[in-house]
């Protein structure tokens, strides 16, 4: 199993604002920090914002902050939401399925079991779990 980069960036943006959860982060300064596209990082953003895991404010004193504690968010949902555009192989994307053994295929079901054991495993944590500190704060 392999996470996209944006699912990576997302995971990371969580752990870093669970270390310091009063504080707003604006993405240029989550981009600085990680060496990262801004602009790849405030689709993530707004990702997270969308899924109701982060709050933003415009601004002067603007940013984004986790919208509930850290304790409360589950890993396997975080990446569940991140993922959810991503098929894990191709006939797992109907519109876009050419795979000429999905009607007798065996291994469709076993791959989706094995696809919900990960998202299972993972909501065993919970970003608390995955709090992280920089060494300078």
């Amino acid at each position: 199993m392999r996470l996209t980069s944006f699912t990576d960036y997302g995971l990371r943006v969580l752990m870093r604002m669970a270390g310091t959860p009063d504080r707003a982060f604006t993405a240029a300064d989550l981009a600085a920090e990680f060496r990262i596209s801004r602009n790849h990082l405030a689709k993530v953003i707004s990702a997270l914002a969308a899924a109701g895991l982060l709050e933003t404010r415009r601004g002067g004193g603007g940013g984004a902050m986790l919208s509930r504690a850290p304790e409360d968010i589950r890993l396997g949902d975080v990446v569940a939401v991140l993922e959810a555009d991503q098929a894990l192989v191709e006939c797992f994307a109907s519109d876009t399925n050419a795979c000429t053994l999905t009607p007798h295929c065996r291994l469709k079901a076993r791959l989706a079991h094995a696809e919900a054991a990960f998202i299972d495993e993972l909501n065993r944590s919970t970003l608390a779990d995955c709090v992280y500190l920089p060494e300078d704060a």
